[in-house]
């Protein structure tokens, strides 16, 4: 618009924007939009699939995470942004798809075209003489056409046909099935729900809030529609690569045990793998992450045992090097804590720090450095089992004033300076991290995506193609003419007009001319 000019009235202005936004080309950018939308949350960690992936980005990248936080980075797929782009695609898809069907019905109504004056201009074209009457020509024409599922019309001396009707119709039912597609998501994020739990070998899990590490869920969810199973793990397998350059590798993950549907039930033997889930009343079980559980005893300073049992150390690399934390708010006189690393397969390097060598548990170790006083947790305020806060702990020291540091080996155990009490490293498990999710309806989409597919197939195969014969008598013999035309390029039209010729001559000298 040129300075000067007058604004557009509000009604004309918002048809305009109406237009802008319902055409296909404005449907496709957003599309493209949407896609590129959607990669930050492929490698940015997301608060509601692995919040502890999250929190070590803070610890790493304490500059980013701000930024980050501010622009819903952490959240992409619940952000305002995503979701305007979402809701946009959809209103922009539907505003296409309705007056093209009204427009499409029509066409689908119609009759082929009326011949155009001069076959010559088309793109392919040919004519004849013969003896054969205009009736008979135009008769043999139908029928040929016909056979080839053309919808034919013959009047006043001329035949006009056409097919590829559903070319069309395949492009409406791939956009129809897009937006089923996102509507089906959309539905299926609102109502379902998604959580993490960690469970060690002999433990058991039950589908109640309370015990998942992290939950999320839509805002239609409803948490008393939590089917009421509960599994025990009893066993995990875990191979890795033992040589050659991809040494440590992973190569075979497997958590085999029981579980019940519903109270009262009797057990049923399962084996999860990675991506062969369990699937209960609705609800997939994935096999996503696996680690090591050093089972540790605590005493306190008067002897008694105030902790015992197997604690999740998290993997921090590749091989396996894990944190964790060891929290003993019973303990007597003070409040124990314990925060350190486990090593599965531990070698001391050239500096004398020890590290994982190798992924598998071949020659375990724990090391821990020691706390103690208040933990924290009389507070009310909610803690995480991961992490230590030390607010309120001294770390215990050892003879020089360096911090105490333990390296525990299985059945080794230490003692605390000051009479504060021992810890023991009793043995070793394995835990399996469970992916836990449900997606109401999540078949809808994959129908309409399979639809779409056949659609998008149709609307790339199928060629609108169209056909006019017309015969009319001069100097006692007829005169015919063969004309097609082909919508899409590509087509080799003057082979498919020699063939109509050919099957339409009867003349034992015909005489013809292909253009």
């Amino acid at each position: 618009m040129s300075a000067g000019a007058p604004a557009l009235p509000a009604r004309q202005f918002l048809r305009w924007a109406w237009r802008q936004l319902t055409s296909m080309r404005t449907a496709l950018l957003l599309l493209l939009l949407l896609a590129v939308a959607a990669v930050p949350g492929s490698f940015i960690p997301q608060s509601k699939v692995d919040p502890l992936a999250v929190a070590t980005f803070t610890d790493r990248h304490p500059t980013l995470t701000p930024v980050f936080d501010r622009l819903g980075l952490f959240s992409v797929y619940s952000s305002p942004w995503f979701s305007a782009v979402y809701l946009l695609l959809m209103i922009s898809l539907i505003g296409c798809i309705i007056p093209r069907t009204a427009v499409y019905l029509r066409a689908f109504q119609a009759r082929p075209p009326p011949a155009p004056r001069n076959f010559d201009r088309l793109p392919a074209s040919a004519s004849f003489v013969t003896d054969r009457p205009v009736a008979d020509i135009l008769g043999s024409a139908r029928q040929v056409l016909q056979a080839e599922r053309y919808r034919v019309d013959v009047d006043d001396g001329t035949l006009r046909a056409q097919k590829g009707y559903l070319r069309e119709a395949g492009n409406l039912l791939f956009h129809s099935c897009l937006v089923v597609v996102l509507i089906g998501v959309a539905v299926g994020s609102l109502v379902g729900y998604t959580g993490g739990v960690i469970v060690t070998e002999g433990e058991g899990f039950s589908n109640t809030l309370t015990q998942y590490d992290e939950f999320s869920a839509g805002g239609l969810f409803d948490a008393t529609d939590l089917p009421p199973f509960s599994l025990q793990l009893d066993s995990l397998r875990a191979d890795f690569q033992l040589d050659g350059p991809q040494r440590g590798a992973p190569r075979f993950f497997s958590a085999s045990g029981d579980y019940t549907a519903r109270p009262g039930d009797d057990p049923t033997p399962f084996e999860i793998q990675v991506n062969y889930p369990l699937k209960i009343d609705g609800t997939s079980i994935f096999l996503v992450g696996q680690g090591y559980a050093p089972v540790v005893s605590v005493r306190d300073g008067d002897g008694d045992l105030v902790y015992s049992g197997a604690v999740p150390f998290l993997p921090a690399d590749a091989s396996y090097t894990s944190n964790g934390v060891i929290k003993a708010p019973d303990a007597e006189p003070a409040q124990l804590g314990f925060e350190g690393f486990f090593l599965p397969t531990a070698v001391v390097g050239a500096d004398g720090v020890p590290f994982s060598a190798f992924p598998a548990a071949a020659e375990p170790v724990l090391g821990l450095f020691a706390f103690r006083g208040d933990l924290g947790l009389d507070d009310g305020r909610p803690q995480s089992v991961y992490v230590l806060v030390r607010d309120r702990l001294r770390q215990f020291t050892g003879d020089e004033g360096k911090p105490l540091r333990l390296l525990l080996q299985p059945g080794d155990s230490a003692s605390l300076p000051g009479g504060y009490g021992t810890i023991s490293f009793d043995g070793l498990r394995q835990f399996a991290k469970f992916q836990i999710s449900a997606s109401p309806g999540n078949s809808v989409p994959l129908v309409a995506g399979v639809l779409a597919i056949a659609g998008l197939v149709m609307s790339l195969t199928i060629r609108p193609r169209r056909v006019w014969v017309r015969a009319r008598v001069e100097d006692g013999q007829t005169v015919v003419g063969v004309a097609r035309l082909d919508r899409m390029s590509g087509a080799d039209l003057g082979n498919d007009v020699a063939t109509l010729v050919g099957s339409l001559q009867t003349d034992d000298k015909p005489r013809q001319r292909i253009s």
